[in-house]
Parts: structure tokens; C-alpha cells; sequence
């Protein structure tokens, strides 16, 4: 049994979180950046279709998003080091970041790349091919036709997986590494005032969580903007509010004009 609940320890662990902050931080801004390079790499042979790369990508693909992550920590933190054993390579001194960082970097890229390819496909081909006979290059037609529509499509799937690795991060100190769900366990077992801990986590994690969604939301609107000027309920809205400006002068010039006797 903890401590009885005393909700000033709530605040006072507040800034004691925050000082891991920046690790939690660290972990996920380098995840991302090997999530998407390999999310790419990985993306082009299911976009393009190529025979042998395609079936790797797919088993690649079907490894991370099938098995839990904590799996896959344990499986590249224990295992990696003795199957490069086997080609003299010495990896005992490693951080432990390292290893964190790699594992969520290939985790995150495996749903990067089923997000790059589902954006590229969801674009309409008849564009693309309107930008051929129009004289653009190939090079061209992806990046002034697919590329903007691709990113308005995968923001909301990128936001969503931004959070979930944030979260996941958690999972980071069964390795020993002090991110924030590391330092809480820490502190819990200190003060005896687990639950205080947690709901200070809680807090942190979540207001994490609402300035990154917010953050991509502007993102993506200002990636649609276009599209969001020409859909069709803006365009009956236009429409019916210049209809009722002229409906209002014709009024106001026959009341000028005194009307009819």
C-alpha cells in the first residue's frame, strides 16, 4: 500500500518530470527522422512493384506492426549484440539509447511506409496523367501534382502516429533508460505516492499530446487550403451570399427610388 493521496505532490512532481522531458523528446524526434527515411526506402519497391524487394518490404512490414514493441526492444537489445558477435562486432559498450532509438526508428518506419503508400495511391491517376499531356516530366507531376495532395492525405494518419510513439516511449525504461514513465517509477518508489506520480505523468503526456495534434492540424489545412477553397459547399455558399447582395441593393434601389405609386 502507498502513501495516503495528497494532491500537492501532484505539482511538486510536475517539474521533477519535466527534467526527463528532454529525453522523451530525444527519442522520438530521432525515431521519426529513421522512421521516415526507412519508411520511404521501404515504401518504393510496394509503390513500384519489384519482384524480390516487394516480398521483403511486405515481411518487414508484417514483423513490426505484428509483434509489440516491447518485444522488439528486448529482441534488438538482446539479440542484436550477440548476432553481430558472430562478425566480430563488439556492441557490449553500446548506450542503451542507442538500441531505444533503433528500435522505435524501424518500428515507426514500418507504418510510415504503409502511410506513404497509401497517400500516393489515394491520389487520383487521371491528375497525373492531365500533367503528362500537359508536358510535366515525371519529376514534375510528382512534386507539383502528388507530393502536395499525398501530404494533405497523410497528415492526419502522421499526427495520429506521432502521438502513439510519444506514448510508446513509456515503454523505453524497461531498459533502463530515464525518460519520464522511468523517472515516475522512480519517484513512486520514493515517496510512496504512486498515484500522484502517475496523474502528473498523465498530465504531461497529455498536453504533449494536444500541441502536437494542434500543431499538425495547421499543418494540414494549410496543405488543403485549395482544396478547402473549391469544394462544393463553400462554392453554393459564395453563390447564395452574392445572390442575397444583390437581392439587398435591388431593395435598396427600389426604396431610393420610392417604389411605385
Amino acid at each position: 500500500m502507498g502513501a495516503p493521496f495528497d494532491l500537492g505532490f501532484v505539482f511538486s512532481f510536475l517539474p521533477k518530470l519535466l527534467t526527463t522531458l528532454s529525453t522523451t523528446l530525444l527519442i522520438v524526434a530521432c525515431s521519426l527522422l529513421a522512421g521516415m527515411i526507412v519508411g520511404f526506402i521501404i515504401a518504393l519497391p510496394r509503390l513500384y512493384k519489384v519482384p524480390v524487394l516487394k516480398t521483403c518490404a511486405e515481411v518487414y512490414i508484417s514483423f513490426f506492426r505484428g509483434t509489440p514493441i516491447l518485444i522488439q526492444l528486448f529482441l534488438f537489445y538482446y539479440g542484436l549484440p550477440e548476432v553481430l558477435k558472430l562478425v566480430n562486432l563488439d556492441m557490449t559498450r553500446t548506450p542503451v539509447l542507442v538500441f531505444v532509438i533503433l528500435t522505435y526508428g524501424l518500428h515507426t518506419g514500418a507504418f510510415i511506409s504503409e502511410m506513404i503508400r497509401a497517400s500516393v495511391i489515394a491520389v487520383d491517376k487521371g491528375q497525373v496523367e492531365a500533367a503528362y499531356a500537359t508536358g510535366m516530366t515525371s519529376y514534375q507531376a510528382f512534386t507539383r501534382i502528388v507530393l502536395p495532395q499525398a501530404l494533405g492525405i497523410a497528415i492526419p494518419v502522421f499526427s495520429n502516429l506521432v502521438i502513439a510513439l510519444m506514448k510508446d516511449t513509456s515503454l523505453a525504461f524497461t531498459l533502463g533508460v530515464m525518460e519520464m514513465t522511468g523517472k515516475a517509477q522512480t519517484l513512486g518508489s520514493a515517496t510512496q505516492h504512486f498515484i500522484e506520480t502517475y496523474i502528473a505523468l498523465a498530465l504531461i503526456y497529455l498536453v504533449i499530446s494536444l500541441c502536437i495534434e494542434r500543431l499538425l492540424l495547421v499543418a494540414e489545412k494549410r496543405l488543403l487550403r485549395h482544396e478547402a477553397q473549391d469544394s462544393p459547399a463553400k462554392k453554393r455558399f459564395t453563390l447564395q451570399r452574392k445572390a442575397s447582395y444583390r437581392t439587398i441593393v435591388a431593395d435598396m434601389g427600389a426604396g431610393k427610388g420610392g417604389g411605385t405609386l
